[in-house]
């Protein structure tokens, strides 16, 4: 683009989309020469109080040389970054380098620069001053610039207030009318919480736009009934939706001005007032006419049915790209394309634009599918087990993302997060486009409430819609970091469902204590062993027999409950036969009202059907929509005996119905929770085993540790020690001289290996280190690997060197080959290995492990997200399999995992500290009784990237 005498090239990867306060989208790019007419337009549009407050005096309009001043810039000391929407400017902001006295400067000699805003009055408010700070800040960390200046008039009340909540080190005088205010670039706690709430808050508003619209305009309605278009149409209708609706078929012949009641048009810009939702069914190669239309309409946000995109090929991916660049310079944001659709069971919306023909039952748990046929499973599922002992279980919300290609869930996260309406977040996930944020946000979710998250295509390439970031990370230590943030990770999307309700209905277990009662002893029993199997600690069942009454159950379960060493409950129940229908109704009255009184620990049911027990375990709930006051009634009921259910509403096949229609929900007490019932001894414990998981990681997650400091750390000597070795290349493995003096910067010192290529070079080696050693063979096949003869311990003295020496050679090859080294000998302990990366994709993890098969035959690895806090680095050594080696398994001496603690909290302050370091691994390291040996360590360094996680808010590209 830019041609003239730059110094550096268009620096393309400074362009980014962001979303903006109100959710709606912009782009930020360079400033360039081909720009001047747009500045010049942007410029006319701006208020004459706005000019003034940019320049200090009246400015009707740019000159000729304030445009060639305001185009042309060298990328590095003066640089202008703009804030556009479609072609059209919104923001601007630049900064010049300046040294001593505030005089225009160049080099990395001068790292301070000036800097200025101004924004169209039109989109004050929206966060775009915000959105720009962040984004100069990180071109000028990148171009060598450590702190900005501003001069901004005391009246400009909405620029110093961009200036001082960014979170900055900063500070203020006024001199001369004009108040001055100098700021540090670095990152800072501080500023990075007002960046990720800033995008909590946009991201989130985004999304709500897509949820909770107030018109919606559905594209590509069928004239006659059948079709997606007019499926979707009848069903936003049907849903009792609350909000304006229209109907859009640009066949409809002219004169007509409805499809059956709703309003019709040929094409959205016929609509006379506002659309805020566009749902997109028409086929794709008529989608970027639509999303035309719908941007000069302006229309907020768009859900795309339509298919043929990215899981088509690479065409369609092309074409998906397009859509997501059309849609977003309209400000615009998509779900989909080929999404099942959206739903938002809120009385204020009522919004069913989805192919499900019926609204789900309006509940606390929101749930987000990349997958439409998963979707509708998953819908199925909660539709047919979303009653309850009190009452039932239903949707917040559901988002089908379809290819994902802009919204996902990372944005449904943010919006779940601060949704009053949702207390449950339920996943679905064949792909993670950015599991470093993704991480992130779940964190503090799951701080806030149960995520509960299963992945398809685990064990393979994600689907071919997906755009997702490589990662070299296996998908078990993926699992782990998930888990790290408070994740509740499952398999199948039954353990989905059955974790979410009894998440959604129970309080969270204090502890791992489980009491089982009920009247089958055999059912007891396997509830028993299933709480063995999952690591909880059950109390011996207690058999109430056959005989046992509908108050029986509620004595022994009020006990089970008062009593202080139990932490959850467990019914067993199988029905009494001959009773039928009103023995069972008992019985689930029995347990609510007994529940209600003590409604602290979270109580589960596991039944054996008989007859009617899941009926009345559903409270009489029907498993049909139920009629709601705010909206029309559902167009099905209750299914009658021996028929089939629909398999559109989940309703089970054979469901008991007395012909008439089942009555409605019973509302629970005041207090109470419904208890889920399980089918399966196994399920109800696994859901149990998960909420027990979870409630420890939220206990945990009130006092996460701290990062600690240590006052040997030398971190400039490393930075200018990692600067000095990068100079010579792009990325390297470090020579073992170079890899001990940066470890040893950080406080990790390595054993020295001296090589050996010959006997007499080995004796020598000795005796300058001191016997007894270690001979070493170091060549790739053969490196750490005793088992096979490549290593020789406890050498005493230079007769046996020499007879190990010869041994080695004769048995594995020439010196050349094996090249040998000789190690003073370290006090015996538990090999480990600790190894630190940085992922592409997850960010950087630290890694440890028992060295040798432990770790790589049986994968027995812990994982923490780096960095690492002394909590973390104190459950990292216990989460390994073969953890109790090290603290005194079968009467051995237990080691000194303090030690081992520190190493790797060092480790990690290396690697967050200077994000060069791409690699480290520490194998062996030996942890004994008192101290621990690295006897063997690599480092690798590589050029850090432009941005990372800590840089400014940005949308996933569309390239």
């Amino acid at each position: 683009m830019q041609t003239s005498s730059d110094r550096h090239e268009y620096p393309a990867h400074w362009e980014a989309d962001v979303v903006l306060r109100d959710g709606g989208t912009a782009r930020i790019r360079p400033i360039t020469v081909d720009d001047a007419e747009r500045l010049v337009s942007f410029y006319e549009q701006v208020s004459d109080e706005s000019k003034y407050y940019r320049f200090f005096a009246p400015y009707p309009r740019l000159s000729a040389k304030d445009v060639h001043r305001f185009t042309h810039h060298d990328f590095v000391d003066r640089v202008g970054l703009a804030a556009a929407v479609g072609d059209d400017f919104i923001g601007t902001v630049r900064y010049d380098r300046i040294g001593a006295g505030g005089r225009p400067a160049t080099g990395a000699e001068a790292d301070e620069a000036e800097v200025a805003f101004l924004v169209q009055d039109a989109h004050q408010g929206r966060g775009v001053a915000s959105a720009l700070l962040e984004h100069i800040a990180a071109v000028a960390r990148e171009r060598g610039i450590r702190r900005f200046a501003a001069e901004v008039l005391p009246a400009n009340t909405k620029m110093i207030k961009v200036f001082t909540d960014a979170g900055y080190r900063q500070k203020r005088s006024f001199e001369d009318g004009v108040v001055r205010l100098e700021f540090d670039l670095e990152p800072t706690d501080r500023s990075l919480a007002v960046q990720y709430a800033r995008e909590q808050r946009a991201e989130a508003r985004s999304v709500q736009r897509l949820l909770a619209p107030g018109a919606v305009a559905v594209i590509g309605t069928g004239r006659a009934p059948g079709g997606v278009g007019r499926s979707i149409l009848d069903n936003i209708r049907d849903g009792g939706f609350t909000g304006r609706l229209y109907a859009v078929n640009g066949a409809l012949p002219e004169g007509r001005k409805e499809l059956d009641g709703v309003p019709a048009f040929r094409s959205v810009r016929d609509i006379d007032g506002p659309v805020d939702l566009a749902v997109v069914a028409v086929p794709a190669e008529r989608v970027p006419e639509v999303v035309a239309e719908c941007g000069e309409h302006d229309v907020q946000g768009l859900v795309v049915i339509s298919a043929g995109y990215a899981e088509s090929g690479p065409e369609g991916r092309e074409r998906q790209r397009a859509l997501v660049r059309q849609a977003r310079s309209h400000g615009m944001r998509i779900i989909g394309p080929n999404s099942f659709g959206v739903i938002n069971t809120s009385p204020e919306v009522r919004l069913n634009a989805s192919l499900a023909p019926d609204m789900p039952r309006a509940g606390r748990i929101g749930l987000f599918a990349q997958s439409g046929a998963i979707g509708v499973a998953l819908l199925s599922r909660l539709h047919r087990r979303g009653g309850g002992v009190t009452g039932v279980t239903g949707l917040s919300t559901f988002v089908s993302s379809g290819n994902r290609a802009d919204v996902s869930g990372n944005d449904v996260l943010q919006y779940w997060y601060e949704d009053a309406d949702t207390d449950v977040a339920l996943m679905y996930l064949e792909s993670i486009g950015n599991p470093r944020k993704f991480t992130r946000l779940a964190r503090r979710t799951a701080a806030a409430k149960p995520l509960v998250v299963v992945q398809g295509a685990r064990h393979g390439a994600g689907p071919r819609g997906h755009a997702v970031r490589a990662t070299q990370l296996p998908h078990a230590t993926v699992s782990a970091l998930l888990r790290q943030a408070g994740v509740i990770r499952v398999d199948t999307i039954t353990e989905l469902v059955d974790a979410g309700l009894l998440l959604a209905r129970q309080p969270l277990p204090a502890g791992p204590r489980v009491a089982i009662l009920g009247n089958s002893e055999s059912l007891g029993l396997l509830t028993y062993d299933a709480c063995l199997a999952e690591g909880l600690r059950p109390h011996p069942p207690q058999d109430l027999t056959t005989a046992a009454s509908a108050a029986d159950f509620h004595a022994a379960l009020s006990r089970a409950l008062a009593d202080d060493s139990s932490d959850a409950v467990v019914v067993t129940a199988i029905p009494s036969v001959g009773e039928g229908s009103d023995g069972d109704a008992a019985l689930a009255e029995a347990l609510r009202s007994a529940a209600a009184e003590q409604p602290t620990k979270p109580v589960l049911v596991v039944h054996v059907e008989l007859g009617g027990l899941a009926e009345a375990l559903s409270a009489a709930t029907s498993t049909a929509p139920q009629p709601d006051a705010s909206g029309p009634a559902p167009k099905t009921g209750g299914t009658r005996t021996g028929e089939r259910a629909d398999p559109r509403t989940g309703a089970d096949e054979g469901a008991e119905a007395d012909g008439k229609g089942t009555p409605g929900p019973v509302p629970p007490p005041e207090g109470a929770h419904p208890i889920p019932a399980y089918p399966a001894a196994e399920r109800a414990v696994r859901a149990l085993a998960q909420a027990v998981a979870y409630g420890q990681w939220r206990r945990d997650a009130a006092d996460p540790g701290k990062v600690p400091e240590y006052e040997d750390i030398d971190e400039r000597g490393a930075a200018a020690l990692i600067k000095g070795l990068l100079a010579r290349g792009q990325g390297l493995t470090l020579t073992t001289d170079a890899t001990c003096e940066l470890l040893a910067a950080y406080g990790v010192h390595v054993h020295r290996a001296l090589p050996a290529p010959t006997p007499d070079t080995a004796a020598a080696a000795a005796r300058t280190l001191g016997y007894p050693v270690a001979l070493k063979a170091t060549a790739p096949h053969l490196r750490h690997r005793a088992d096979l003869g490549g290593v020789r311990l406890d050498l005493a003295d230079e007769e046996q060197l020499r007879r190990a020496y010869a041994e080695l050679t004769e048995q594995f090859g020439s010196p050349e080959e094996l090249r040998p080294v000789v190690q003073r000998m370290a006090p015996r302990g538990v090999d480990t290995v600790v190894r630190a990366v940085i992922d592409p994709a997850a960010g950087a993890v630290l890694s440890f492990g028992l060295a040798g098969a432990a770790s790589q035959l049986l994968g027995d690895m812990a994982h923490r997200l780096i960095p690492v806090t002394d909590r973390d680095a104190t459950s990292l050594v216990r989460s390994i399999r073969t953890a109790p080696l090290l603290f005194g398994w079968r009467g051995s001496a237990p080691v000194d995992t303090p030690a081992l603690e520190e190493l790797m909290l060092r480790v990690s302050r290396l690697v967050h500290d200077h994000p060069e370091v791409v690699a480290v691994t520490l194998e062996p390291v030996v942890v004994a009784p008192h101290g621990i040996s690295v006897l063997g360590a690599s480092v690798r360094l590589a050029p850090p990237p432009a941005r990372d996680d800590q840089g400014p808010r940005t949308l996933p590209p569309t390239y």
